[in-house]
């Protein structure tokens, strides 16, 4: 177990390893990711109560629209109000989910995240809090949005910077703050990832109730790689069945 409030770079070290060796035996990207936020929501806890420091893990994946399983095209189809979408257009798919309600710990309960259209800036920017950690990635939002193939490959042999944000109590990039920061003592909120040799972005989303700075952000930058490496196996066997 590791303390956020305390981490070194040692433990850093420690914690790439483990990932590494998750979803050996999964068989897909999906169960892969549902081994990581597993491990990540399990793995920071408070010395001394040991209580878990994350409320809420989520791994996002960005895919094609048309390839999407058939529940979760109709979901997105619902989205879009009758909107016709370009045909290259993705979605931002919640492929995983671990947390402190029964309901945050699958995919397939999630009323809001399940998958988002990806259409444009106007759809979007619904979602600051994602649009932000993108941005703070240090990648375009016009790239993501518009598929760009020639620039997503490119990105695919970056490393990206880690998001933070340290009070999310007080952010306007968090909506949610009646029925989410607030009743589950939400303190910060860490977002990583990066880009796959499909062109597909990956985003792994920590919801912390206790305060993480930008310096421990910083110690965390190898954490994205390390997922990478977990997740190459399997870009071409993204999701568990056909749901």
């Amino acid at each position: 177990m590791y303390d956020l409030r305390r981490i070194k770079m040692s433990d850093i070290i420690r914690l790439g390893i483990d990932i590494r060796t998750l979803g050996r035996d999964s068989g897909c990207m999906e169960g892969a990711a549902r081994e990581l936020v597993k491990y990540l929501y399990n793995i920071f806890s408070d010395a001394r109560t040991g209580e878990n420091q994350c409320a809420l893990v989520r791994f996002y994946k960005t895919h094609n629209n048309a390839e999407l399983p058939s529940a979760l095209r109709t979901y997105v189809d619902r989205q879009l109000s009758g909107t016709i979408p370009p045909k290259w257009f993705k979605s931002l798919v919640l492929l995983a989910t671990a947390g402190d309600c029964p309901d945050w710990n699958s995919r397939y309960t999630s009323r809001k995240h399940q998958a988002i259209p990806l259409l444009n800036h106007e759809v979007v920017s619904r979602i600051p809090l994602i649009c932000n950690m993108i941005e703070q990635m240090g990648m375009e939002l016009d790239t993501v949005i518009r598929d760009d193939a020639v620039r997503l490959p490119e990105l695919s042999k970056k490393t990206f910077n880690v998001s933070c944000i340290a009070n999310a109590a007080e952010s306007p990039l968090v909506l949610e703050q009646e029925d989410f920061v607030k009743p589950y003592g939400l303190k910060s909120i860490l977002g990583f990832g990066g880009v796959l040799p499909s062109g597909n972005l990956f985003l792994v989303v920590m919801f912390t109730r206790v305060v993480v700075h930008e310096d421990t952000a910083r110690l965390l930058n190898t954490l994205p790689l390390n997922v990478k490496l977990l997740l190459l196996p399997f870009v071409n066997d993204v999701f568990a069945g056909v749901t």
